[in-house]
């Protein structure tokens, strides 16, 4: 054989190696596989930053936007819950359609380059009512949920079949070529475990082991489940899973975060809650130093709870604190800091995915996690001040470093300070709302009263009150109590001045209770307890007297042992100061109503507004009203929003959609509402004439009520110098800039607010210190007005050509500008 002869065949045998990726040592098989480093997707080790996305949380037509700009934020994952009580509604019924339809959902984060984590449960938590689990699953016979119970597993296994094949049939996992590189299946169970006992350990086994018996291609997990049987890997949920982490259950399997919560979910009567963006960077920064390799902002984009589906005492906003806020904005500095935080990672990957680690002691509360490859000359290090409250200088390989209190400091290449989690590089903003001149012109309101039942036209009889969710199915929020009690006037108090009075304990979540037709008032429990007890003087009269009370749910409990066997509703009645005595009437015979009027004849619906009569509300309205008007698409493109402040609970519906439950009469501690401001989706409007509905249950001033657009135009930027010699920091020289960044390409139309000095303060309310430089505003706006981008040098040249500005003190350049489109 001749050499060309020979040489002929191992050239092509050569390209087909380089175009398999066998001769670069990349492999294309399709599939996720893993080892006690990371996953290995299709061959390939990467990094993994994911973020919690929910798409009944938003109409589709928000889908592609929330998912570009998690990837814009440097994510390549999404993760989302399967919504089991959604899509099966009711028994053998299934909903696909609209924000229902989870595979064009996965579809989408596929479009957008993303991979997909789908987690099935199918009991899932998420605030959503009952945990994600269909009530009806409750009216088995002998269920018991969650545990090693033949009814439950049935359902469960048939539901989670169901979502595996139509994953499949659409060719959605990775083995197949599509997004999907992990499932989940059941949900932070080992508190019920321990509660179920044999019973809760026999059901995890079987749990995991249905769910690899389906052959997905791609591996299964189950988070906070240390017994999570092989293959599947036991994932960390929390928020400093760098540090509380025991690891997963065989050394073989990666450490992964499945939720990192960015803040937490609104509740009525709680106050706002915030995390900074500086400590969930630390966070994540501290997980990846410690072999993690794939960590879930839960959540990255909250959304709304439309309608009833949040659970118990959960409010309409989730997560609006995450780094997209409710109205699909970017929240900043959260977005942009995390943002840099991944860009810094990235340059690290080579070295977190194939170096050897080690760890170096600098000093008390201080470490270097190093990961290097000698034959790559790859190296990276992350430098930690584990002291809440002491910055710290360090020395790391012959040269200082300046570390502020509790951070991390990224070097890329084991020299240079690529990020730090304390320094915040990125534009600040604040979010701001504003009357909408075309959505409130003309909004002429009209009302209709809700009747008020008595025992003669309730449907429902029995001699105690019955369970609410026993009798609603969870079909509506309200149920009416009714009963009659006859009293001659003996019975009654002689004197003026004392009234008997009506006691009423209730085990949730919330009653309105009317006498003779005349509304006395409302009682509700809380988050921690739903029951509470309603007392309240009322008048009698001789004869026959209507009691009429409408118990009212705030969502379905979402965690807990035996959800099957939960319990809402009135318990006892009594009626103390009579002449006779205090009176108990809990079995006097009872008659209840399901669900309102109003709800019963849609008139939240175009076709149905017109079944009742409407009239003009005068002043503040009463107990149990609904309220109609008409309004046209507001101005522009910026997210809507509607300001209830001036109302107390109930429900809003655009055109026949219901936004979500609202209660402004609950006030937190700090004296305000949990949240008065709900977000209406442009996706939900016409052009013209909007229906909006509105069922007020206590009472409320109608005319205060605006349509409002929301913008984040107000931009700034909060940098500070570097002042230490010979050590290195965050802000290099590169970053010595501030950096601001309108929103879609929108222009600087004002400096607001320019200091170079000490000016302290916030996005959106910042304030000079006891010295500035008098050219500051000048000078930025030279460099910025009419720009849709502009970068201000930190230079002392410019800003302090003498020197004699704020002598031995830091310097701090502080800006505030409003973007938006030029007229």
């Amino acid at each position: 054989m001749s050499a060309a002869q020979i040489l002929v065949p191992l050239l092509g045998l050569f390209v087909f190696l380089v175009f398999s990726g066998i001769a670069d040592g990349r492999s294309h098989k399709k599939g996720v596989t893993y080892d006690g480093r990371s996953l290995i997707i299709n061959g390939n080790r990467e990094l993994l930053f994911s973020g919690s996305v929910h798409y009944p949380r938003m109409p589709p037509e928000m889908w592609w936007d929330i998912i570009n700009k998690a990837k814009d934020g440097g994510l390549n994952v999404i993760q989302t819950y399967v919504f089991w009580s959604l899509h099966e509604p009711v028994q053998g019924q299934y909903n696909f359609e609209g924000n229902c339809n989870l595979t064009k959902f996965i579809k989408t984060i596929g479009d957008n380059g993303m991979y997909a984590t789908l987690r099935v449960g199918p009991f899932i938590e998420a605030e959503w009512n009952y945990g994600g689990l269909p009530f009806w699953l409750r009216d088995i016979p002998n269920i018991t949920f969650r545990s090693d119970n033949l009814p439950f597993k049935y359902h469960m296994k048939k539901f989670t079949k169901k979502i595996i094949q139509m994953m499949k049939d659409e060719k959605l996992f990775a083995s197949q070529g599509g997004p999907i590189i992990l499932s989940q299946i059941e949900n932070e169970y080992a508190e019920t475990e321990i509660t179920y006992k044999e019973l809760g350990t026999r059901y995890v086994q079987w749990a995991g082991t249905m769910a690899v018996g389906l052959h997905t291609g791609v591996p299964w997990i189950m988070c906070k489940q240390k017994d999570a049987p092989d293959p599947i890997i036991n994932t960390c949920n929390g928020r400093n899973c760098g540090d509380t982490f025991s690891g997963t259950n065989k050394p073989n399997k990666p450490v992964l975060w499945t939720q990192n919560w960015t803040s937490q979910f609104g509740i009525y009567g709680d106050p706002p809650s915030h995390r900074r963006a500086e400590d969930i960077a630390y966070s994540i920064a501290r997980f990846f130093s410690k072999n993690g390799t794939l960590a879930n902002y839960y959540m990255y984009y909250g959304g709304t709870n439309y309608g009833r589906s949040g659970s118990s005492f959960v409010t309409a906003r989730y997560y609006d604190e995450a780094p997209i806020d409710e109205y699909g904005l970017l929240r900043e500095p959260k977005w942009g800091h995390l943002r840099d935080l991944h860009s810094a990672l990235k340059k690290c990957e080579k070295a977190l995915l194939w170096g050897t680690p080690s760890v170096e002691n600098l000093g008390e509360y201080m470490e270097a996690h190093i990961y290097e490859d000698i034959k790559s000359k790859t190296c990276a290090a992350f430098l930690s001040n584990n002291n809440s409250r002491i910055p710290a200088i360090v020395n790391f390989r012959g040269a200082k470093y300046y570390l502020p209190q509790h951070s991390i400091s990224i070097l890329a290449d084991c020299k240079t300070v690529a990020y730090n989690t304390q320094t915040i590089v990125a534009q600040h903003s604040s979010r701001n709302y504003q009357k909408s001149e075309i959505g409130n012109k003309d909004l002429n309101w009209e009302m209709s009263h809700e009747h008020i039942p008595t025992l003669d036209n309730s449907s429902i009889k029995s001699v105690n009150p019955l369970g609410h969710w026993s009798v609603t199915k969870e079909t509506t929020d309200y149920l009416w109590y009714t009963t009659r009690i006859e009293l001659d006037r003996a019975a009654l108090p002689f004197r003026k001045n004392l009234l008997p009075v009506i006691q009423i304990s209730s085990l949730g979540h919330l009653l309105h209770a009317f006498v003779n037709g005349e509304y006395i008032g409302s009682g509700h429990g809380n988050n921690i307890k739903k029951s509470f007890v309603f007392e309240k003087p009322i008048i009698l009269k001789p004869g026959t007297n209507h009691i009429s009370l409408l118990g009212a749910t705030v969502g379905l409990p979402d965690h807990g042992i035996y959800l099957e066997r939960r319990y809402a509703g009135v318990l006892t009645v009594a009626i103390e100061g009579l002449n006779i005595g205090t009176i108990d009437v809990s079995d006097n015979g009872w008659g209840n109503k399901i669900g309102l009027d109003g709800e019963k004849l849609e008139v939240f619906t175009q076709s149905g507004s017109h079944r009742v009569n409407w009239t003009k509300p005068t002043g503040k309205g009463g107990p149990l009203t609904w309220y109609k008007a008409y309004f046209d698409c507001p101005e522009g493109n910026e997210p809507l929003a509607i300001n209830l402040a001036t109302m107390s609970k109930g429900m809003v519906w655009i055109n026949g959609k219901s936004i979500g439950r609202y209660w402004v009469s609950y006030l937190t501690p700090l004296g305000n509402p949990s949240q008065e401001v709900y977000h209406i989706p442009r996706a939900f409007l016409n052009p013209t004439d909007n229906l909006l509905v509105i069922f007020e249950e206590i009472e409320g001033y109608i005319d205060g009520v605006q349509i409002l657009t929301v913008n984040r135009n107000t931009i700034c930027s909060y940098i500070t110098e570097n002042y230490l010699d010979n050590v290195h920091t965050a802000a290099d020289d590169a970053k010595r800039s501030a950096t601001l960044s309108c929103p879609d390409s929108k222009r600087i139309l004002n400096v607001e607010f320019a200091s170079y000095g000490n000016p302290f303060g916030t996005c959106g309310n910042y304030f000079l210190g006891n010295c500035s430089s008098p050219v500051s505003k000048k000078f930025v706006e030279k460099q910025c007005l009419g720009k849709s981008r502009c970068d201000v040098p930190f230079d002392k040249k410019i800003f302090d050509r003498d020197g004699d500005l704020c002598p031995n003190i830091p310097k701090y350049l502080a800006i505030q500008a409003v973007c938006g489109e030029k007229k």
